[in-house]
């Protein structure tokens, strides 16, 4: 698919206009997004990803824009994934609510620069080296093995990973945020705030997963132009996504399953492709070996189909209703024991009221999902010092006595 220099220039500059207006109207004026707004301009930007898709199928015709779809749908689920971690960092590091837009933002323009650059630096390799195609084939055979195991994602990507940890020893960092600038002044000296720190840690976790992202795209389409757009806009509109799925994620337990198998599909139909453009000597004497070849329309079937049974299993599953309660309960009773730094009396109310309702949740829940709630001393612990911080706070005025039931 030939693309002109002056496709290239418009395509760039709209993806950076849309990039300019969401820092300019939602985020440089830190507030906290309502489900309505993020709602609206979540299905925003999806309308623009397939009204730009429906073009290249229009004037490209039914591949290209098959593959387009293919490689948008891939790269907005394993987005979708990349939020998990996001909501991991920014807790950790007690990123006050109003301020998170900015550190998504952050994020994604960091992430589109790192997956430009791979893409390009792919493009030149497979446009030079057929063989290529084998390492992308086995790099996401290596990922899909990996999201089927267990992991315990706090040691690195959490406040205290390891590039964090470099950071704080060799620049002065001050323990609380001032607002959402970069730097403040401590004792008259000028040293990084924690808002620096988390946006490194944002920064660093997306080019990892760049390294995963761009050969599954390469895997469903060879075409720059399609790879590149496909990329930038399922980045685009993944902030509003964050706060209109916010309580959500920890529901699809089952994603991890369906990415793995999804990564796993397209490491074979990569492996497949390289075969059939072999020429490594050691491989059938350097020929072309005759295999079946994937096609890009069963590819988007296999997509679809695993990421909608993937869903439905997870938001059906009573597991996933248990560990989801368990989950929020446990992430807004830490939010609330460490809204120190949260001034938003409404708020502090707002994540009280939900870990109220996550509680009644818990003690409904048969018996054996109950028994399954790892570390439940710690969690109970949890619970007390969040009821214990409300009843100090409704003394002094600042809470209410309606949620306390």
């Amino acid at each position: 698919m030939h693309v002109s220099p002056l496709v290239w220039g418009l395509t760039v500059t709209f993806i950076i206009g849309l990039l300019l207006f969401d820092f300019v109207f939602h985020v440089r004026q830190a507030h906290i997004p309502t489900l309505r707004e993020a709602a609206i301009w979540s299905a925003i930007y999806v309308g623009i990803a397939i009204i730009f898709g429906l073009g290249i199928w229009a004037l490209a015709g039914n591949q290209m824009g098959t593959e387009y779809f293919a490689g948008y749908i891939t790269e907005k689920a394993l987005s979708v994934d990349n939020l998990f971690v996001f909501l991991i960092i920014m807790t950790s590091f007690k990123v006050p609510r109003a301020d998170q837009q900015k550190v998504l933002l952050f994020g994604i323009v960091v992430s589109l620069i790192a997956r430009t650059g791979f893409i390009f630096v792919g493009a030149a390799l497979i446009n030079s080296f057929a063989w290529v195609f084998y390492i992308f084939g086995l790099i996401l055979l290596v990922t899909a093995g990996n999201m089927l195991k267990p992991e315990d994602t706090s040691d690195d990507h959490g406040a205290d990973n390891f590039m964090i940890r470099i950071a704080r020893r060799l620049f002065k960092t001050s323990e609380h945020y001032d607002g959402d600038k970069l730097f403040t002044m401590v004792d008259g000296k000028k040293v990084m705030t924690p808002m620096l720190l988390v946006m490194a840690a944002i920064g660093g976790t997306d080019i990892l997963f760049a390294l995963d992202s761009i050969p599954a795209i390469f895997g469903l389409t060879q075409s720059t132009f399609i790879v590149f757009t496909a990329t930038a806009f399922s980045l685009l509109g993944l902030r509003q996504l964050f706060f209109l799925i916010d309580g959500l994620l920890d529901r699809l337990i089952y994603l991890s399953y369906g990415l793995a198998a999804i990564l796993g599909f397209i490491g074979v139909k990569l492996i497949l492709h390289a075969l059939h453009e072999n020429t490594l000597g050691f491989i059938n004497d350097g020929q072309h070996v005759k295999v079946v070849e994937i096609s890009t329309g069963f590819s988007l079937s296999v997509i679809l189909g695993v990421l909608a049974l993937t869903i439905i299993a997870s938001l059906v599953s009573p597991k996933g209703k248990a560990q989801t309660a368990v989950n929020n309960a446990r992430t807004h009773a830490q939010t609330y024991v460490d809204l120190e730094w949260e001034s938003d009396q409404t708020e502090r109310e707002r994540i009280y009221a939900r870990l109220t309702r996550e509680r009644a949740q818990i003690e409904l829940l048969p018996t054996r999902y109950r028994d399954d709630i790892r570390d439940q001393r710690e969690l109970t612990e949890l619970f007390a010092r969040a009821d214990e911080l409300h009843q100090q706070r409704v003394r002094e005025g600042h809470g209410t006595r309606s949620v306390l039931t």
